[in-house]
């Protein structure tokens, strides 16, 4: 008869745990947008089982110099390391929510002396080893575990997103570094070019074949070129300064090769370099279900619904009795009311069940607030896979808009320094004025520094699209 309560018993508790369900596990079950990515046509084209995120950083970023730079980051950066520091502070807080299985064990000796009345002083003395243990007959230790367990993922996760954007941040620095050598070559060359101009605009001036004017004007232009070279110096300077910031060292000059020496990604093509940044048809953004499983943001939003599924578990579990055994063994030399020496072996063992019955209302609010954590996540979670999809769509869009305007640069560059050198040869003959070589000096210098930026803007893009996918972590 005794058994057979036993069993009534375990399976009404059994019954009254699956109802509650404080012992499931979590699931994810939140509804995505199917079409993160957009509907746009060029992403549907572009789209494919495999993704460029899932290229690492190394492969991606061939040249060697930038790989250096990011392998300094890597290890010096402040922001990395407090990342690291957060993800070994959660591991400390998970291991410690495992042991609550466990009883707890301590040694607590005491003595007392005492006399009454004047009387002869008594001398006890206990010297005890305590135990005490909570069951968790309800989940709420088993809850508390999985919740920890989430804390130390996100903190995972945290540290994978601050390491995929230091990757990308370091190497669009440095491609920004090489496009301003280039801007400062073209200047330079520019520089050269524009005093030679000037030179011949003088020598008409003291011939008498050109206004004073002219000469003015030519070296007014001819010193905005200097001008320029002082700022792009000075902007090289702030991107080497940023760079060091990243790597946690002192302000330095920052090694880096010309641009275009190493392929940026996709080493498998062939031609020239421009070309192959340009060419999309190397940039597979994969579907928006593998950018789920790759972007270190979207896994965290994920885990962070899982704390708070378990939370509401754990709040829920308090409602229900919490049973603790504490138990003691040890010597002493206080029977009761008789002291004796030597001391004798002393054993106890108290079990205690504890059931909530009024709380001031503190548990329902706890378990409430634990239920709007938990939706609030979820609409988060929605949000930022929105977000992802976003950023995909954008980076897409500027890899496209770079790769259209780089051929209209090209072609513009081709017909401005034509009709420079025309109309250079116009003026030597004495067939065109001055001003007309100005606007085409000026015209072919603007679309040569524009050109220039627009590949940086087209490497931004492509870091961007890997960082979006959720490259660049491992």
């Amino acid at each position: 008869m005794k058994q057979l309560k036993n069993m009534i018993a375990v399976a009404a508790v059994g019954m009254m745990l699956t109802g509650c369900g404080i012992y499931n596990k979590y699931e994810q079950k939140v509804e995505t947008p199917a079409d993160a990515f957009g509907a746009s046509q060029d992403l549907k084209v572009a789209n494919s089982e495999t993704t460029i995120a899932q290229t690492s950083w190394r492969e991606f970023f061939t040249d060697p110099m930038l790989q250096q730079l990011i392998e300094q980051a890597l290890a010096n950066n402040t922001d990395l390391n407090s990342a690291r520091l957060a993800v070994e502070k959660s591991e400390a807080s998970l291991k410690a929510a495992r042991l609550a299985y466990l009883p707890a064990l301590y040694f607590s000796p005491s003595g007392t002396i005492a006399s009454f009345d004047g009387g002869k002083a008594s001398k006890t003395y206990d010297i005890p080893l305590q135990l005490s243990m909570d069951i968790d007959v309800f989940g709420s230790i088993t809850n508390k575990k999985r919740a920890a367990k989430a804390v130390m993922l996100q903190a995972k996760m945290r540290e994978e997103a601050v390491r995929a954007n230091l990757v990308s941040t370091t190497a669009q620095q440095y491609f920004l570094l090489q496009v301003l050598d280039r801007q400062l070559e073209i200047l330079t060359q520019t520089d050269e070019l524009w005093n030679a101009s000037l030179e011949t605009e003088k020598s008409l001036w003291e011939n008498g074949k050109a206004y004073s004017t002219a000469v003015n004007q030519m070296e007014a232009s001819y010193l905005s070129v200097k001008t320029q070279i002082v700022d792009t110096r000075r902007h090289i300077r702030a991107v080497e300064n940023a760079i060091c910031q990243l790597l946690a060292i002192t302000p330095q000059h920052i090694n880096r090769q010309k641009w275009g020496s190493s392929p940026l990604h996709h080493a498998e093509a062939h031609g020239d370099e421009v070309e192959r940044m340009f060419d999309t048809k190397f940039l597979r953004i994969g579907v928006p279900a593998t950018m789920l499983e790759m972007r270190p943001d979207i896994r965290m939003a994920n885990h962070a619904m899982e704390e708070a599924f378990y939370n509401t578990q754990a709040a829920r579990s308090a409602f229900f009795p919490s049973i603790t055994l504490n138990g003691s063994a040890g010597w002493t030399n206080s029977a009761g009311g008789l002291i004796v020496n030597p001391g004798k072996i002393l054993l106890s063992a108290v079990a205690q069940l504890t059931q909530p019955i009024f709380a001031r209302g503190r548990l329902i609010a706890n378990k409430k607030i634990a239920v709007l954590t938990e939706e609030d996540l979820q609409k988060k979670y929605v949000q930022t896979v929105i977000n992802a999809g976003n950023q995909v769509n954008e980076a897409m869009a500027d890899c496209m808009a770079a790769r259209e305007k780089h051929q209209y640069y090209t072609r513009q560059v081709e017909v401005l320094n034509e009709a420079y050198k025309g109309t250079h040869e116009l003026m030597d003959n004495g067939k065109a004025n001055y001003l007309e070589v100005l606007k085409a000096q000026e015209s072919l210098l603007d679309a040569q520094l524009a050109q220039a930026m627009n590949m940086y803007d087209a490497a931004d893009a492509v870091i961007g699209l890997y960082i979006a996918l959720g490259g660049g972590s491992k």
